[in-house]
């Protein structure tokens, strides 16, 4: 199947919305340290931009959780494929996402979460879509609220492909060449 690529959300509305979620987060933590939890793959990119501007000490420990493989809609059954290589414990902990959608994966890793004891355990988003909620899930810091698309770009991906757009975009299936 051959795809389009259109931008729903451009480089600089990307860049200017990390830059304020980061500012909100540093106020909020002040004179502490924080652990951002990256969910791999697709949170990398949107972890590594948002890390570089707070201004609060951070760690950061890495995840692989999903629901998804290779399709466009979640399966349902959450994986953990990788866990966290540090205790959380007494600690302030932010879960950074690329994409909040059913809420499946977010609501089981909040919970498994909360059972190492942070100090603090906050939620942290890109992209949200709550028209397709099935778990209720509470984001603290939400880049953009989106509509019921699929979007590829700034390390969300399709089959593995576009993570590396620097921007968020829409993807458009076409059918196949031969047609």
């Amino acid at each position: 199947m051959k795809e389009k690529i259109s931008i729903l959300i451009s480089e600089e509305r990307v860049d200017k919305r990390i830059r304020e979620m980061a500012e909100a987060i540093s106020a909020e933590f002040e004179g502490e340290t924080v652990v951002l939890v990256c969910i791999l793959k697709g949170s990398v990119f949107f972890t590594c931009e948002l890390a570089k501007r707070l201004t609060i000490p951070v760690t950061m420990d890495f995840m692989c959780v999903s629901s998804y493989g290779d399709e466009t809609k979640s399966s349902g059954i959450v994986r953990i494929s990788k866990d966290l290589d540090q205790s959380v414990e007494g600690k302030n902990v932010i879960i950074i996402e690329d994409i909040i959608d059913s809420g499946r994966t977010l609501s089981y890793l909040m919970e498994m979460l909360k059972t190492r004891k942070p100090k603090t355990l906050r939620l942290c988003t890109l992209l949200d879509k709550p028209s397709r909620r099935v778990m209720d899930v509470a984001v603290d810091y939400t880049g953009f609220e989106i509509e019921d698309k699929f979007v590829v770009g700034y390390g969300l991906d399709y089959a593995q492909k576009y993570r590396n757009l620097p921007y968020i975009g829409v993807v458009e299936f076409l059918g196949d060449e031969d047609e």
